[in-house]
């Protein structure tokens, strides 16, 4: 895990002091919220509906435990005792007052954290593969390359005021885990098919919101070495050329869609040879430096399998069952990644209380080395737990309420805040949410059903991804009310599909029957082992949208 140096720890420690003393005019009256807006969106600062909103960074979504009690502690003494992680791998606190953020800031900076790039026209927050490190399909651990970027990037001179916000994504493995297509900039670790050299498939122009595309191969291999300089080519394209006149075009991903990946292509590849690659490149010294915190840590030397905990699960089915859905092959002997769910069944999605989070950082120190990750699907992972160790573990978790054991499948939606929190917001999220956990909470019938992800988003901003869930919701405002439009075929994996809109609008209290519908078909003519998303493929819309039109009917029946 990457610890800051003397550079990190002054130049957060500034930035914390020049917000406190923005702040201070702020409340003064010295600055207006018009002058104040761009100041505060440089620390992670948003006003919602009801409060500000302090959005924390997880570079790469690794966590230790120590990091996991200090954001506990905020949450208790700042907010409201809990904290909601997102699609970014952020943790953001909803209720803060604003005289009280720079001292927020103050509590992240003792822990080496921080708040900044997480808003504005800039690099936002890095992320990674959640199982970097121990992942079994994985070429290389991603997490190097994230801090790379992240130390690269953080107010990079040039980058501090782009066309629009830009995100970047790092996969290691085979199995993207890390959603690299529906990025500003994808990277994938791979090695040369010829000379078995490591080095990066880049994938530039993917992204949601209003235009959702998946992102296109600009440069199927990327020596290792020249990653700064290819990205800082990359980045001067897209800054030089991306529309500045209309904000809802002037992501990079309209200007590849508008010149063509091949002439995109073409101009940052003529960047990167003006470019003076060494002066640009990290040194390998530093590389090194950097990937030395990123060591494996000391595993015991186990057996592959447990005793223990093969009698555990044989005699206990909630426990099996968890295991099951929640557990993740580790690539060390005798271990195992394990998914704690955030998605507790009629709970909003990503929250978890203080304490919650000190269990969590508990048992990190206790069985997990003392390392955290937060993934992009609102959960959160204890990386190295000993096979023998996860009864325990268990029982801790279900003390907790975080022993939800629905991992990947129908209840374990991804949402944003939605109209109950965000200013954006057309609708709510959150209830939807609720009322599909709710309708789908049979634990035997999540089974049956399998892998199935559905993710919700209370405006075209797209913040909960549904454009790539195998089911997207997405609430909009029609003539002041709420309506909801469900898309199908979505994918967020090295297979990234944009999903399709299956037909009118719903209200929200006819959501959780058309999801019922669209569910039935799946169930009624799955091949064996056939998985929803693959069946959706093989069946097309067709069966699908009929299913949906008997909602509608149903619907239009009643009105009358």
């Amino acid at each position: 895990m990457y610890r800051y140096d003397e550079f990190d720890e002054r130049f957060v420690r500034e930035r914390v002091a020049q917000f406190r003393d923005q702040v201070g005019r702020r409340l003064n009256g010295s600055l207006t919220e018009d002058e104040f807006k761009p100041l505060r969106l440089k620390n992670g600062v948003y006003l919602q509906l009801h409060a500000y909103m302090l959005r924390i960074a997880v570079p790469y979504g690794t966590l230790s435990s120590k990091q996991m009690r200090q954001l506990a502690l905020i949450g208790e003494r700042y907010d409201r005792g809990y904290g909601h992680f997102t699609t970014r791998t952020n943790l953001q606190f909803n209720w803060p007052k604003l005289r009280d953020i720079p001292d927020i800031l103050d509590l992240l900076a003792d822990v080496e954290m921080h708040a900044i790039q997480t808003s504005g026209n800039c690099i936002r927050n890095v992320t990674a593969d959640h199982f970097a490190g121990v992942a079994q399909d994985e070429v290389e651990d991603p997490r190097p390359t994230a801090e790379l970027i992240r130390q690269w990037s953080s107010l990079h001179p040039e980058f501090d005021y782009l066309p629009r916000k830009f995100k970047i994504a790092v996969t290691g493995a085979e199995h993207d885990r890390a959603v690299i297509k529906a990025h500003d900039i994808g990277l994938r670790i791979l090695r040369h098919p010829d000379t078995h050299e490591i080095g990066y498939e880049v994938i530039v122009g993917g992204g949601l919101g209003r235009t959702p595309m998946i992102g296109k191969v600009v440069r199927e291999f990327l020596p290792k070495a020249d990653l700064l300089a290819y990205l800082e080519a990359v980045m001067r394209v897209y800054n030089l050329e991306g529309r500045r006149d209309n904000k809802y075009k002037a992501r990079v991903k309209i200007l590849v869609h508008e010149i063509g990946t091949e002439e995109f292509s073409r101009r940052v590849e003529e960047e990167f040879a003006r470019l003076d690659g060494p002066s640009v490149n990290a040194d390998p010294a530093e590389v090194a430096r950097i990937a030395a915190y990123f060591a494996p840590p000391a595993y015991e030397t186990l057996p592959a399998t447990s005793g223990a905990f093969e009698a555990a699960r044989a005699g206990n089915p909630d426990f099996a069952r968890w295991v099951e859905t929640n557990l993740t092959p580790h690539r060390q002997p005798g271990y195992a990644a394990l998914t704690i769910s955030l998605k507790p069944i009629g709970a909003p999605p990503g929250d978890a209380t203080s304490e919650q989070m000190r269990v969590v950082a508990d048992l990190a120190d206790e069985f997990s080395l003392s390392e955290i990750r937060v993934t992009h699907a609102q959960n959160l992972v204890l990386p190295h737990v000993k096979l023998s160790d996860l009864f325990a573990v268990w029982q801790r978790l279900g003390a907790a309420e975080l022993a939800t054991a629905n991992a990947g499948l129908i209840t374990d939606i991804i949402a944003c805040p939605g109209l109950d929190y965000c200013a954006l917001a057309t609708a709510r999220s959150i209830p939807i949410a609720q009322a599909l956990a709710q309708r789908f909470a049979d634990p035997v019938r999540q089974k049956e059903i399998g892998v199935l992800n559905i993710k919700i988003s209370g405006c075209i901003n797209a913040c909960g991804h549904h454009h790539v869930g195998h089911i997207g919701i997405l609430g909009l405002e029609k003539r002041g009310i709420e309506s909801y439009q469900i898309t199908l075929g979505g994918d967020a994996t090295e297979n990234a599909a944009i999903g399709e809109i299956l037909g009118p609008g719903l209200a929200a209290e006819e959501v959780p029957d058309a999801i019922e519908r669209i569910v039935s078909v799946y169930l009624a003519q799955r091949q064996a082992g056939e998985s929803f998303i693959d069946n959706v493929r093989r069946l097309g819309l067709a069966p699908f949208k009929a299913a949906f039109q008997d909602t509608n009917r149903e619907v239009s029946h009643a009105v009358a």
